[in-house]
């Protein structure tokens, strides 16, 4: 029996109305392998054919974005597949063109560039925190689907990404955060105020997709409260909208050489050089030592 033969356990938000699969680890591990092959497979379709991809992930803070991204590139070349998370602008690229500093981070041929977090930025955390005007913000509703649509007319493949996560679900991970030494730098204070403000950025958002969800450009939810699916159905998602060969091989065969014989070359003593402190083998005991603890 497949797993898509088993039965597996569903759960329904009443809130969202959102249907979460808990996914055996085994499901989940041996899913993502194929996944990560076939975007390996995409990797070199893209690198040969000289294609540009763009792929926006937005949503709710805690929605699952960056865990995904690091699923997506965790295998790629990082010359082939590169991040752009940008900071908040600088004093001079507030006078700027609102677009104009996302351009420069655009893929050349044979590049995809995963946005985290994206020029949508203006119709979200903008718009609700007030770091915008008024007029920019209907400036941006109004030019950001002719930037789009000028992007895609150049022969940018645009994937447009929204994370949904539950209000339930976000307070969960927030306060996982609030504990976890890890993972407190993820908890800023525009996370805090997404807490209090969770009806002003749904309707932000709201309003951005009756602008933006485009037939050129649309936009595609992914439901993340649970953040195996998610992953799972964002990247099938993505490679089953771009039309790489799934049947190309992923890499051509390789020979490993054979060494040269020696010349007599003789390299100087290690004693020379300065080694990093073997500090990982203080952390075994040493079994030659009788005083040592037994497992």
């Amino acid at each position: 029996m497949t797993p898509k033969d088993a039965a597996a356990p569903h759960e329904v938000s009443e809130a969202t109305g959102f249907r979460t699969t808990k996914l055996p680890n085994r499901v989940y591990e041996a899913e993502l392998y194929r996944l990560h092959g076939e975007l390996g497979k995409l990797q070199t379709w893209i690198k040969e054919t000289g294609s540009r991809v763009v792929v926006v992930f937005e949503g709710r803070d805690a929605a699952g974005k960056g865990g995904t991204i690091k699923r997506i590139t965790e295998y790629l070349s990082p010359r082939a597949a590169r991040i752009a998370a940008l900071p908040a602008p600088t004093e001079r690229e507030k006078t700027q063109w609102y677009f104009q500093r996302y351009i420069e981070h655009l893929p050349a041929a044979g590049e995809m560039v995963l946005f985290d977090r994206s020029w949508y930025n203006r119709a979200g955390v903008e718009k609700v925190m007030g770091f915008c005007t008024p007029e920019q913000h209907q400036r941006f509703l109004r030019q950001c689907p002719i930037f789009e649509h000028m992007l895609i007319d150049d022969g940018i493949h645009l994937r447009k990404y929204w994370f949904s996560v539950s209000d339930e679900v976000q307070l969960e991970r927030f306060r996982k955060r609030l504990h976890d030494p890890l993972r407190q730098w993820k908890l800023s204070p525009i996370d805090l105020e997404s807490i209090t403000r969770w009806e002003d950025f749904s309707r932000a958002k709201d309003e951005m997709m009756v602008h933006t969800d485009t037939p050129l450009a649309p936009w595609h939810h992914v439901a993340s409260d649970s953040k195996k699916q998610a992953r799972l159905n964002m990247i099938h998602h993505l490679l089953s909208s771009l039309p790489y060969d799934s049947d190309l091989d992923e890499h051509p065969k390789v020979e490993l050489p054979k060494r040269l014989p020696s010349t007599g070359y003789q390299r100087p003593p290690i004693a020379v050089s300065k080694y990093v402190p073997d500090w990982a083998s203080t952390l075994v005991a040493d079994p030659s030592d009788p005083s040592a603890p037994i497992d």
